[in-house]
C-alpha cells in the first residue's frame, strides 16, 4: 500500500550565518500545531529551480530535536557548485516560503538505546546526530556513553561548538572530540575523524553501535575501518550518506 504524501508550506523564521559558507535556517509551519519527526529524520525541499523532480528537491537532516512545535532547524552548508544551495543562500531570506515534504528517513536510534553510541561526522553531516543528542538529553534517555566525533578544516567550521562543549562537561557520559584537517595550530586531534575511533576503540566491544554521516567517501573508509580494521560486526554500524 503506497502512503499518501504529505507536502508543507513552509516559512523562514529566522536565519543565522553559523560558520563560513554554513547557514541554520528555522522554519515553521504555519497550518500545523505540531510538526511530528523523529531525532534522525529529514525533510526534501522542492526548490523552484527546475521542471524535473532531480534538479528541483533536496534532502537536509533536520538539526533540531522534536519539541512538539511546529518548527525545526536545517543546517546547510553552500555548495561550491550546483543550484540548490545557491537558490536557498541568495533568494530565501526571513519570511520567504518553501515547499517540502516530509519527515522520512530511517536513520533513527532505538527508543531505549541499549549500548554504548558513537557518533562520527564531518560538516553538516553533525545535524542528525545533534538532533539526537538533544533528544535523548531532553527526554531523559542519554543513559548510555555517548560519543560524538566531528572532523572540519578549520577551528572557524567547528559547528554547534558552544552547545556541544557545554554538554561535555554538564554531563559526565558524553564526550566530545573534533579534527582538524587544516590547521595547525590547533591543540586538539588534528587530521581527520578516522584515527579517534580507530585509537579509542582498537579494542573490539560488542556493547558499542557506531553511527556515520557525511559524504559517501568519509563513510567508505570509516566503515571498511570498522569491520575490516577493528573487526566490528555489521549490526553494530549504521550510516546516512549525503553524497
Amino acid at each position: 500500500m503506497i502512503m499518501p504524501v504529505n507536502w508543507y508550506e513552509g516559512r523562514i523564521s529566522k536565519i543565522d550565518e553559523t560558520a563560513p559558507h554554513v547557514r541554520r535556517f528555522w522554519v515553521e509551519i504555519p497550518e500545523l500545531e505540531h510538526f511530528n519527526f523523529q531525532a534522525g529524520q529529514f525533510v526534501t525541499l522542492d526548490l523552484p529551480i527546475g521542471d524535473k523532480r532531480l534538479q528541483r528537491w533536496r534532502s537536509y537532516s533536520i538539526a533540531s530535536a522534536p519539541d512538539g512545535s511546529n518548527q525545526f532547524e536545517l543546517c546547510i552548508v553552500r555548495a561550491s557548485e550546483g543550484q540548490g544551495t545557491r537558490y536557498i543562500f541568495d533568494e530565501m531570506t526571513v519570511g520567504s516560503t518553501m515547499r517540502f515534504k516530509g519527515p522520512d528517513g530511517a536513520f533513527v536510534l532505538p527508543e531505549q538505546p541499549e549500548k554504548d553510541l558513537v557518533f562520527i561526522c564531518t560538516g553538516t553531516g553533525i545535524a542528525p546526530f545533534r538532533s539526537m543528542i538533544l533528544d535523548l538529553k531532553n527526554t531523559g534517555r542519554l543513559t548510555r556513553k555517548t560519543h560524538l566525533i566531528f572532523g572540519c578544516r578549520t577551528e572557524a567550521d567547528i559547528l554547534y561548538r558552544d552547545e556541544f562543549e557545554a554538554l561535555a562537561r554538564e554531563i559526565p557520559g558524553f564526550q566530545y572530540d573534533v579534527a582538524l584537517s587544516r590547521q595547525e595550530n590547533w591543540p586538539g586531534h588534528r587530521g581527520h575523524v578516522h584515527e579517534i575511533y580507530l585509537q579509542q576503540y582498537a579494542d573490539k566491544r560488542a556493547d558499542v553501535s557506531f553511527y556515520l554521516c557525511g559524504w559517501s567517501s568519509m563513510i567508505d573508509e570509516a566503515v571498511a575501518n570498522l569491520l575490516v580494521t577493528l573487526g566490528y560486526d555489521r549490526s553494530q554500524i549504521h550510516y546516512e550518506l549525503y553524497g
